[in-house]
């Protein structure tokens, strides 16, 4: 069977992949499974927190997106990113100033967040046909019982911080402006003015989630999930899937930039399928929502209430 592109169907991943691996180590806490972006590894008092992505798409950002994107699973723990392994692999005909860029990106970004890029590897390959990086993010913190998705309760609120679709439309724009500013509408005049270009493409620059991500951890969530491949919808059921759970979403109250509507319009996307990393779905039991709600203000993160988790027996809805 030939496998279309993209992530492997749960299904299929769990069946060929996950079920493979039988041998267990008494130091992991938290291993693979549908959902779960992150290991955990017991070092006595401290647990050490890691997660491992690629980053195959937005060549001209990849250099800050492999670093935004793996420390946003960090901060899914709650943690503070601490250091970052880079593995870049070049097309031929890369330049040094090609090397120089990206590598420009990913110094900066990891000074801004913090993380120290503490190794890695570099090469030009025929293997690949455009910038590859697999990033690999550690944190350090101390143990706890759990740090998995499987604390969600029916009762809990949903919440979502930011809006549905930043990284993607950010993503189109970087790799589509052209297109984009030359669309006209019905009556031929421009589809998107310069202002609205500038602005989705500066949705990038909001994909770290890391400040949210510690700023719950500081209340303390039931669950969080960095919002990436198949957007908030996915983020959804990929916790539900760990948690045993179902759940009610609210699209009304799911919040989305004009830009992204227009565009994801044009293209035919669903916004709320989109790849979103920059927003991040945090289970709040009912206790802390108001607590958590403020938080989130006082760190300068916009917030949202979007559902509630149900009985696994009632399924995943979205109300439209």
């Amino acid at each position: 069977m030939i496998l279309p592109t993209g992530k492997l169907d749960s299904d299929l991943l769990k069946e060929i992949v996950l079920e493979k691996i039988t041998y267990r180590s008494g130091d992991v806490r938290v291993r693979p499974g549908i959902g779960e972006d992150c290991a955990v590894l017991s070092f006595g008092e401290y647990d050490c927190v890691m997660s491992t992505d690629p980053i195959t798409s937005a060549v001209s950002d990849i250099g800050r997106l492999s670093i935004h994107i793996t420390c946003n699973d960090i901060a899914s723990n709650g943690v503070q990113p601490l250091g970052i392994m880079l593995a870049v692999m070049l097309p031929e005909g890369t330049t040094d100033e090609d090397v120089d860029h990206i590598m420009s990106q990913a110094a900066e970004t990891a000074e801004a967040l913090s993380v120290e890029i503490i190794g890695g590897h570099t090469e030009i390959t025929p293997a690949v046909r455009q910038p590859v990086i697999v990033s690999t993010a550690l944190g350090k913190t101390p143990a706890e019982p759990s740090r998995s998705g499987d604390g969600v309760e029916p009762g809990d609120w949903i919440m979502m911080t930011k809006s549905a679709g930043l990284e993607g439309c950010g993503i189109i724009v970087a790799d589509y402006e052209e297109r984009l500013l030359a669309e006209k509408d019905a009556q031929g005049a421009p589809l998107f003015t310069p202002e609205e270009i500038a602005r989705a493409r500066s949705f990038l620059d909001q994909v770290s989630v890391v400040r949210e991500g510690v700023t719950a951890g500081k209340i303390g969530a039931h669950g969080m999930h960095d919002i990436t491949e198949g957007g908030i919808l996915g983020a959804v059921w990929e916790m539900c899937q760990i948690a045993e759970a179902g759940a009610e979403l609210w699209e009304e109250r799911i919040p989305m930039e004009p830009e992204t509507v227009k565009i994801c319009r044009l293209f035919g996307l669903d916004p709320l399928r989109l790849i979103s990393s920059g927003s991040m779905v945090i289970i709040v039991p009912p206790e802390k929502r108001e607590r958590m709600l403020e938080a989130m203000a006082q760190a300068g993160v916009p917030a949202a209430v979007i559902g509630r988790v149900c009985p696994r027996a009632d399924g995943i809805r979205l109300i439209t």
